[in-house]
């Protein structure tokens, strides 16, 4: 009863928030705020830009975008929209895959001449590891590199990519992240992938929304505007 009872009353929330943004004009014209949210990382580097595009754009629509690890309730934190990295749970959501990301283990270059270059996921157990003690989008892998560095015991355990990353950069030992959070060390030379041929399949990225009856205008002028570029950045 109770169960049923707050899927009753969230219905109502659902419909008089629809009421409150037609009376707003919503649906008539894009303008309002609109709740955006994304992983701390990826929405600096790659939403972030987008949305200030967008808002030279449309002058009369403001955007909120709550950057955070944790994965938003769309309803309940009362959130617009959302960038999800990662096969979605079934759900009542709508969502746009807008590309797909790569999960590469890393390591520094001195750490690679010190004990030499992995060929296999079983000598990844003769290399120190740092650990990103949080969760990440592993996708299936006939080699399972991702599950067996899980299981190694790590050096050093962090809770922020960019610690992870920068551990692995001072050369405490090889990192396995997603491969935005260590483009720019790689891109530097600060970094080396390596076991790509074991890679695990990349992660979907989608955006994600609510499907009430009708979409705000303001919601279907970000998502027109929005995903082409999103395809664009996450191709290169």
């Amino acid at each position: 009863a109770g169960v049923a009872y707050v899927a009753a009353a969230r219905r109502i929330l659902e419909q008089l928030e629809v009421a409150e943004r037609e009376a707003a004009g919503e649906f008539i014209a894009p303008k309002g705020e609109l709740v955006l949210t994304a992983p701390i990382m990826f929405g600096r580097l790659h939403v972030l830009p987008i949305v200030n595009a967008f808002l030279g754009e449309f002058s009369e629509i403001n955007i909120r975008l709550l950057l955070s690890d944790r994965n938003a309730h769309l309803v309940d934190d009362h959130v617009d929209m959302a960038v999800r990295i990662g096969t979605l749970a079934d759900s009542g959501m709508i969502a746009t895959q807008v590309g797909a990301m790569r999960t590469v283990i890393c390591a520094s270059p001195r750490l690679l001449q010190a004990y030499g270059r992995p060929e296999c996921s079983a000598d990844l157990q003769n290399l120190p590891t740092v650990r990103l003690d949080a969760p990440m989008p592993f996708q299936h892998s006939k080699h399972g590199v991702a599950e067996s560095t899980r299981r190694i015991t790590p050096r050093l355990s962090v809770t922020t990519a960019d610690a992870a990353a920068q551990a692995a950069i001072d050369g405490v030992g090889v990192v396995q992240l997603l491969h935005y959070q260590v483009a720019e060390a790689v891109s530097k030379g600060l970094l080396e992938i390596v076991l790509d041929k074991y890679e695990p399949l990349s992660a979907p990225i989608n955006l994600i929304h609510m499907s009430p009856g009708h979409m705000p205008l303001k919601m279907r002028r970000f998502l027109d505007f929005a995903v082409p570029r999103f395809r664009q950045r996450l191709d290169q």
